[in-house]
């Protein structure tokens, strides 16, 4: 009985803890680097195909010869629709002044399926000042591998009448890897800037009387392999752009009259209403109050893009004051700084 009664008191304990946190969690969208940072220098690109067409599929003979003849046109398709995607994302930027597709260039062909070897910077030298580039991006490998499952079973066609009838049947499961890779290349760099592989998976299904005829029924199959081609290849160009996310922070709502009114302001969008609030807190006579208003003044200063700011008074918070919740959000403000400064340095060399 006794234990029976515990239950629900830790229960309402539990309950009277969250209701009376100190903190409130927000949610904002902040700006990360681009994972990929060229020089402003570099206004004109090129886009080269290194990859080559492999044979491809596997399963029943007649239709691994099928997939076979198909796959080396696909393979040849597929990496022009990646390309075609990756050039659509950089020109769409608006970062360089022009973004050019170099077609015919066999000598540099590259491995099937993984990476070749890196250019050699004689290699890109003579790029770049044969089709004036100041950078290279490349597709190193490209490839597609379908593998195949069937089974026999039963489907309905019509009969000479109109009427539906059960017939033996074959279905072909067809399941379908393409594989990518990238890499950048700067004339001045010993080595690649940039490398990065890509794997996407999909499965298809088809019904017919033959194999062959389950395998006709799959139309839209090579639309798919073109379409998550071309995805694939925008998706690359997304490395040289920042990305907006969202992140979660505290703040305090308790304390003083002032923290607990700025957060009604706060949760009603006013935060300028709530930072002035907050601010006439920052000298209060307990240092508890005063730390969370500097904790909570560095967060106003994020908010309104000012990290420099943020960091002094998170800072302050936590060396003065001691607030150690403080101290964590101060390493996240550093890191936002280093960032920052390291996509500037990078947009300026």
């Amino acid at each position: 009985m006794r234990q029976n009664l515990l239950i629900p008191f830790a229960i309402l304990i539990l309950m009277f803890t969250l209701s009376c946190s100190a903190t409130n969690r927000l949610s904002m969208t902040v700006t990360e680097p681009a994972a990929v940072s060229l020089p402003g220098s570099v206004q004109r690109v090129g886009i080269i195909d290194r990859s080559q067409a492999a044979e491809g599929g596997s399963g029943l003979a007649k239709i691994d010869a099928i997939l076979s003849a198909e796959g080396m046109k696909l393979d040849k398709e597929g990496a022009q629709a990646s390309i075609e995607g990756l050039a659509d994302r950089l020109k769409l930027s608006g970062r360089f002044q022009d973004v050019v597709i170099l077609d015919s260039l066999p000598e540099l062909k590259g491995g099937l399926k993984d990476l070749p070897a890196s250019l050699s910077r004689k290699q890109i030298e003579t790029l770049c000042e044969t089709y004036g580039l100041d950078a290279v991006f490349s597709l190193a490998f490209y490839d597609t591998d379908t593998r195949v499952h069937a089974e026999v079973g039963l489907m309905e066609v019509p009969n000479d009448l109109g009427l539906p009838i059960k017939v033996p049947a074959h279905q072909l499961d067809l399941e379908t890897s393409i594989r990518s890779g990238w890499r950048i290349y700067l004339p001045d760099l010993p080595l690649s800037l940039d490398e990065v592989a890509y794997r996407d998976l999909f499965r298809v299904s088809g019904k017919g009387i033959n194999p062959v005829d389950a395998l006709n029924s799959i139309a839209f199959r090579k639309d798919q392999v073109l379409e998550r081609s071309r995805r694939s290849g925008y998706g690359y160009g997304g490395r040289l752009e920042p990305a907006r996310v969202r992140v979660g922070r505290e703040y305090f709502v308790r304390g003083s009259d002032m923290l607990a009114r700025g957060k009604r302001l706060a949760q009603s969008g006013d935060w300028d209403g709530a930072a002035a609030l907050w601010e006439r807190e920052v000298d209060h006579p307990k240092t508890k109050v005063a730390g969370r208003a500097h904790h909570n003044m560095a967060i106003i200063n994020e908010i309104n893009g000012n990290l420099d700011a943020a960091t002094d008074w998170a800072r302050e918070a936590y060396t003065t004051y001691g607030t150690r919740e403080a101290l964590q959000y101060l390493r996240v403000l550093q890191n936002r700084q280093a960032q920052q400064q390291a996509l500037t340095a990078d947009l300026t060399w």
